[in-house]
């Protein structure tokens, strides 16, 4: 049987690796055995990373809705609650983009919001 020589398959893989590696400081850079490792430690990091995404934008857009709720004095739970009970179901995301560029209909969805919290308490 003949010897197979694997020479061509293991440059291509270096190369991938170095060719990711680039940009890193030092031999990190231009050592395959260095690079691999720490090319590997970085998709780690960046797949842990996509996910923290979306924790942190999530907490900026509640941070940024409160600011804005109780400009219009409400609290962020209660808006929450009061946008739930009218209805109206937009997201977070929305909603913060709303309160920052269109500040008069960010304005008019609080005040429905408030008006559905008045009706629950007439009812009651």
């Amino acid at each position: 049987m003949a010897r197979v020589k694997r020479g061509v398959n293991s440059h291509a893989k270096h190369k991938k690796v170095l060719k990711a590696a680039r940009g890193y400081y030092g031999r990190r850079k231009n050592t395959i055995r260095i690079a691999k490792q720490a090319v590997e430690k970085g998709m780690q990091y960046a797949y842990r990373d996509r996910k923290n995404k979306k924790r942190t934008f999530r907490a900026l857009w509640i941070q940024r809705l409160n600011a804005a709720v109780r400009e219009h004095g409400l609290t962020y739970s209660r808006f929450i609650n009061a946008l739930a009970k009218s209805g109206i179901e937009v997201d977070r995301k929305a909603l913060s983009e709303l309160a920052i560029h269109e500040p008069a209909t960010f304005a008019a969805v609080v005040e429905k919001a408030k008006a559905s919290l008045q009706d629950v308490a007439k009812a009651a």
